[in-house]
């Protein structure tokens, strides 16, 4: 079993989806699984059933010490009458992202959030992103949200998945991919070339996203190959940065599955 890392970077997890996930890829870490007392239902017993199969310990508490604690924490409002107790891995850094498309056998697909804030729109994006087939997504340290509780709830599992990277300059980063034959293309409002014209989706390529309210920043823009918008019926001009990034992100899983497909039917 690895070793457990201190106390002080423990977090709790809530609901069934964000325990279950970290019992079933990172169960090493949780410390512990707190069940409301009385509760007997079939997805409450299927949790036990997987807790104890980790070798994880379980604990029941009253309706009062779930209140409590939803009262210190308010990002464990739903917490569905289950907790644990989690210490999650840090997430990664530059040196994990090189070594990660070193030992890519295809094109590298990655996802770009340039300042994303809320954790909500953080957990959608990483639940978009590894149902697009996205080998990691990389965020910013500073300014910029983390894998909060939250984010591990909205993410449905994908947090515990999907390789997280935090990197200190974002623009270095960028120049760095550049650099590895990674087209980097950002979603913008003023993006000269509609979504589905963008030439580089089959190739190894990483989508940018903006943050919730000024979008891409200016210097993260002037490091993208090419910008991109998403044709929308006015009066819409915009998206919430996850559903944006779904629909880019799927668009450009369909060109790539599509030219897989057709390299496969050429080799037949």
């Amino acid at each position: 079993m690895a070793e457990r890392k201190s106390a002080s970077s423990t977090q709790w997890l809530s609901g069934f989806h964000a325990v279950e996930a970290a019992l079933q890829h990172d169960p090493e870490r949780v410390l512990s699984v707190i069940f409301e007392q009385g509760r007997q239902d079939k997805r409450v017993q299927q949790l036990r059933v997987l807790a104890e199969s980790r070798g994880v310990s379980i604990e029941e508490a009253p309706e009062k010490v779930f209140a409590d604690r939803v009262r210190a924490d308010r990002e464990l409002a739903r917490h569905q009458g289950v907790l644990a107790r989690y210490q999650p891995k840090p997430a990664g850094n530059e040196h994990d992202l090189f070594a990660l498309l070193d030992n890519l056998d295809e094109p590298a697909f990655l996802l770009i959030l340039d300042g994303v804030t809320d954790p909500h729109n953080l957990g959608a994006c990483l639940r978009s992103a590894e149902a697009a087939g996205v080998h990691a997504v990389i965020s910013p340290k500073d300014r910029a949200v983390g894998l909060t509780p939250t984010a591990r709830k909205a993410a449905s599992g994908a947090a515990e998945r999907l390789p997280f990277i935090q990197v200190t300059n974002l623009a270095r980063t960028l120049a760095d991919l550049k650099s590895r034959q990674i087209w980097i293309v950002g979603a913008a409002g003023g993006g000269m070339v509609s979504l589905y014209e963008s030439d580089f989706a089959a190739e190894s390529v990483a989508l940018v996203m903006g943050s919730e309210g000024e979008g891409l920043r200016r210097l993260t823009q002037e490091g993208c190959d090419q910008l991109i918008f998403i044709p929308m019926r006015p009066p819409v001009e915009s998206l919430n940065v996850s559903v944006a990034a779904a629909v880019c992100l799927f668009e450009f899983r369909r060109v790539r599955d599509q030219v897989i497909n057709q390299a496969r039917a050429l080799s037949q």
